[in-house]
């Protein structure tokens, strides 16, 4: 039985290596990559609520004298 001549294989595998490298390359260079977002300045709204407008006193029940 002939024996498998194996003396080109490394230059098979280093230049299937190179190609694939260099497509993935090319490919990966004409995606378009959209701008990193920018934070935008939002405005506050502060609510009016009714204990903004006057100020209560909350009594416990026990702190009440007698």
């Amino acid at each position: 039985m002939p024996q498998l001549d194996t003396s080109t294989w490394l230059l098979t595998i280093l230049s299937m290596i190179f190609t694939l490298f260099a497509l993935l390359q090319l490919k990966i260079s004409k995606h378009f990559y959209p701008p990193s977002p920018k934070p935008t300045p939002t405005k506050l709204q502060k609510r009016q609520t009714p204990w903004n407008c006057t100020w209560t006193k909350i009594y416990l029940p026990l702190s009440q004298s007698q």
